[in-house]
């Protein structure tokens, strides 16, 4: 397989990236790739302290494939030694270390759902306690001496628990060693990690030179916002899409997610062709209902093929939106394959008695259309011949929305 042209690859790699370190390095080594032939090396290494993946997850295996379509080499490191030591990263306590077994179990979990976005076949495993445990205590104090405890306490997180007088136990200074040296041993062209992983990438970046090896880059990737749009996506928060969710349940986890979260997921968590960003970019301002719709559908075929997004669909309509509908809804027909405005058509309906009342259920989360919420008062429903909504005002109030071409 040929590797694309350097310009080609800058597009697909520097697709929702927060960070990457340093940028003119990472062009000179693509140039030298695209110029042998020869593909970089590109390390992602994990943690398997959970034993299932989520959709924040998923941001950063999706940037390792697109490495591997790009035509890269590709190594994905199951922690199975750090993560016996616990990796404070993005928090202000250790994290609790894992006994073996559960390090084992967890990871076998880990690479069968990553190879649902990664290419197994392209993936090259490998655990990082083959080369961290045979090294002797000597062996540690060497590679101490390569970091200062200066630079180490500069590390965000340890900043915040020396300041608060909170407790920082020695061995955590040696997780972003061991993780660097995982670089050193590997030869690494690239890392990839969270923006949260910023000080570690760069330790082992500073790691290489210490040994005389050509430095890796550092791609830092966002942190996915879960479903209540504001904290990152994480089990703890109860606000995660897991990527072996049932497919009703991520069609419907997916729908829930804020309207300034939609056009974040299409671009981090999708596969949709790079050139058709700008224009979803735009739909997902203009038309956020439907947009959702689309991103649901789309998560949905990833993870579980067409049919079960077909389902989830349809599962969704019969469960959620009609749940609450009664048997004798009032209908109203309007005018097919144009645009309504929804305060217009709320006040159609006879369901409130002026416009600003209208505005006020719309602004305070009172109406639904197909058992979304609708909160922008300038919202338009688009319509074709025959399609119907479901419009819920208030509480009690329902109508089915109906739209013909007149005659």
């Amino acid at each position: 397989m040929s590797i694309p042209s350097v310009k080609e690859q800058l597009e697909i790699i520097e697709r929702g990236t927060v960070e990457i370190l340093p940028r003119e390095e990472l062009t000179q080594k693509l140039e030298q790739s695209f110029k042998t032939q020869i593909p970089l090396r590109v390390k992602l290494g994990c943690d398997p302290t959970r034993p299932d993946l989520h959709l924040g997850h998923s941001v950063i295996l999706r940037k390792m494939r697109q490495f591997q379509d790009l035509g890269h080499h590709t190594i994905l490191i199951i922690g199975d030694f750090t993560a016996m030591i616990g990796d404070p990263s993005g928090a202000n306590k250790t994290r609790p270390a894992l006994t073996r077994e559960e390090v084992v179990a967890n990871g076998k979990s880990y690479f069968e759902q990553a190879s649902k976005i990664l290419d197994p076949e392209k993936t090259e495993i490998v655990y990082n306690s083959e080369w961290l445990s045979p090294m002797s205590f000597e062996d540690v104090i060497r590679l101490a001496s390569h970091y200062t405890v200066a630079r180490m306490i500069e590390r965000d997180d340890f900043t915040k628990r020396y300041q608060n007088n909170d407790t920082i136990s020695l061995h955590e200074f040696l997780y972003p060693l061991a993780q660097g040296q995982d670089s050193v041993h590997l030869k690494s062209d690239i890392e990839l990690g969270g923006i949260d992983q910023k000080f570690n990438l760069l330790v082992g970046r500073h790691l290489q030179r210490e040994f005389g090896q050509s430095q890796q880059i550092c791609l830092m990737m966002p942190l996915l916002v879960g479903t209540d749009g504001t904290r990152k996506m994480s089990k703890s928060y109860d606000n995660y899409i897991g990527i072996d969710e049932k497919p009703e349940d991520m069609y419907g986890k997916a729908l829930s997610i804020p309207d300034n979260l939609i056009y974040p997921y299409f671009e981090l968590v999708t596969d949709v062709a790079h050139e058709e960003l700008p224009e979803i970019r735009k739909r997902a301002v203009a038309d956020p209902r439907n947009s959702k719709h689309e991103l649901a559908w789309i998560l949905t075929r990833m993870y579980h093929g067409e049919d079960k997004a077909d389902q989830a669909r349809i599962y969704f309509e019969r469960t959620v939106i009609q749940k609450d509908m009664p048997d004798d809804m009032p209908e109203f027909v309007l005018e097919a394959d144009t645009d309504h405005g929804l305060l217009d058509v709320i006040k159609k309906t006879g369901f409130v008695p002026s416009s600003s009342e209208a505005r006020r259920l719309v602004t305070q989360g009172g109406v639904t259309l197909d058992g979304e919420k609708v909160t922008d008062p300038r919202y338009r429903i688009e319509t074709v011949q025959g399609s119907e909504i479901i419009l819920k005002v208030g509480k009690r109030k329902f109508g089915k929305l109906v739209f013909r071409n007149r005659d």
